[in-house]
């Protein structure tokens, strides 16, 4: 039995290496990538699980701690789980609202002329090219009573006194899934915009008379179909992005937050890692982040699998 798992072995890897000689074109072509995807990926995804498991200051060698970082972070860290609630909150609320907007916005658009199509596209990507546009949203929901909120409700009588839009638990969360929203337009919308452009229209006349009736039809059975990859794209932008809310939140409430009601993994993982250099601490939140992530991920691309077959 060994000896045939050795035979396999042996045959494989040189299999893998006549393959490599067959196309090392091709293989040459990817080695730039491959390098910098192991260098900047693979790599420090290792290097996080391994001081995961220890204590680490970034002065001193690591020691090995074994689970305690993971122990306090479950067991005793109560900021932690109050990150993970808002993380997951922002994640399922921000997640699916972003997901859905991007691709209705792109479909909708997409039977218009190239040049109106060309203008809405930049019009709903340009939140994500700006580099800091929360001075808007501040300025919108000023604690003062100058205010944009504040000015209007006041002047009409509704309220008596300014509302302390971004540091009130009651109202600051809501603000900051609204901004996630109004920025959930990025790589995934242009993903949606280039798979629209890619379906054959021509199956929309087989599907009239096969029996498809309206266009909800139409974009269920023959147009979603043939987007699965762009579509996975989109999930895979719309995990990340949603997952990794802290800076948006960060920008509008401060950091901490008050009461922690806008606290997340990433602003928890920044504060231990950037600020208390506690890197094996940090390093767990992060695989714990990380884990989630990808467990999202395969659930949605599972779903997303059933849709297409």
């Amino acid at each position: 039995m060994r000896g045939r798992q050795v035979r396999a072995m042996e045959t494989g890897l040189t299999g893998l290496w006549k393959r490599v000689k067959m196309y090392k074109e091709a293989y040459f072509m990817l080695a730039p990538f491959t390098l910098l995807f192991v260098t900047f990926t693979i790599v420090p995804i290792l290097a996080a699980l391994y001081f995961s498991f220890t204590s680490f200051n970034m002065l001193q060698k690591p020691e090995w701690v074994g689970a305690a970082n993971y122990t306090r972070l479950f067991f005793t860290d109560d900021v932690f789980l109050i990150a993970v609630k808002n993380t997951l909150l922002f994640a399922f609320i921000t997640g699916p609202i972003g997901y859905l907007l991007s691709f209705m916005f792109a479909w909708f658009i997409n039977d218009l002329g190239p040049k109106l199509r060309s203008v809405l596209t930049l019009i709903f990507y340009a939140p994500s090219l700006a580099g800091n546009v929360f001075f808007i949203w501040l300025y919108l929901f000023s604690g003062d009573a100058y205010g944009f909120a504040n000015s209007k409700l006041m002047s009409y009588g509704i309220i008596k006194e300014p509302i302390l839009w971004l540091t009130d638990p009651k109202y600051n969360f809501t603000i900051v899934v609204l901004v996630i929203i109004w920025l959930s337009m990025g790589a995934g919308f242009l993903a949606f915009i280039a798979g629209l452009q890619t379906v054959d229209t021509s199956l929309n006349e087989a599907g009239v008379i096969d029996g498809i009736q309206n266009r909800w039809q139409e974009l269920w059975y023959i147009t979603i179909p043939q987007m699965v990859p762009q579509l996975l794209f989109g999930a895979v932008m719309t995990i990340a992005t949603s997952f990794a809310v802290g800076y948006q939140s960060m920008a509008l409430t401060g950091f901490p937050s008050t009461d922690y009601s806008t606290h997340t993994i990433v602003l928890h993982l920044l504060d231990y890692g950037a600020i208390r250099f506690e890197m094996g601490y940090a390093s767990a939140i992060a695989v714990v982040l990380f884990a989630g992530m990808l467990f999202v991920w395969n659930v949605l691309q599972k779903s997303l699998r059933k849709i297409s077959d």
